[in-house]
C-alpha cells in the first residue's frame, strides 16, 4: 500500500508516494537509509507522520493504536487559554500499515540532489520598443 513520505531538507519539502514495508515497525526519531525509499546517499531522521483517519502520532504514546490522552501542550493540541487541557486523540508513535503519512527530515546529504532543477537556460531576447 503506497504511502505519503514527506522529506523535509534546506527549508523545502518533497512529497512522493512509497511502499510502506520497509518501513513497518520503525518508530518515531528512529533513522531511515534512504536506499529504502528511492535516494542514494542519504540518511532521514522520522519526526511524525498520520494514519489513516488523520490521527497525528505522538512520539510520547508507545505502540501502534490511538488513545484519548489528556494533552497540556505538544502535538495535535491548540489550546484556547494558558492552562487549558484538552482531551485529544492521537495515534502512537509506531509505523502500522494504517499509517498514510509519514515525515521525515534530512540528516546526511547525498550526491545527487533530491529535486533536480527544472529551469531550462534559454536565452532570453529583448525586442526594441515599437516607435
Amino acid at each position: 500500500m503506497p504511502t505519503k513520505i514527506v522529506i523535509g531538507y534546506k527549508g523545502k519539502t518533497l512529497q512522493q508516494d512509497a511502499e510502506l514495508e520497509p518501513l513497518l515497525g520503525m518508530k518515531v526519531g528512529d533513522k531511515v537509509i534512504g536506499s529504502t525509499l528511492g535516494h542514494e546517499g542519504y540518511e532521514f531522521q522520522i519526526t511524525g507522520g498520520s494514519d489513516h483517519c488523520g490521527f497525528p502520532m505522538r512520539k510520547d504514546i508507545p505502540g501502534a493504536n490511538r488513545k484519548r490522552i489528556f494533552a497540556v501542550e505538544g502535538i495535535g493540541l491548540h489550546k484556547k487559554k494558558k492552562g487549558i487541557r484538552v482531551r485529544k486523540t492521537v495515534a502512537g508513535n509506531t509505523i502500522h500499515t494504517k499509517t498514510a503519512q509519514i515525515n521525515l527530515k534530512m540528516i546526511k546529504e547525498g550526491n545527487k540532489p533530491l529535486i533536480e532543477d527544472k529551469k531550462e537556460e534559454t536565452p532570453k531576447t529583448e525586442e526594441a520598443p515599437a516607435q
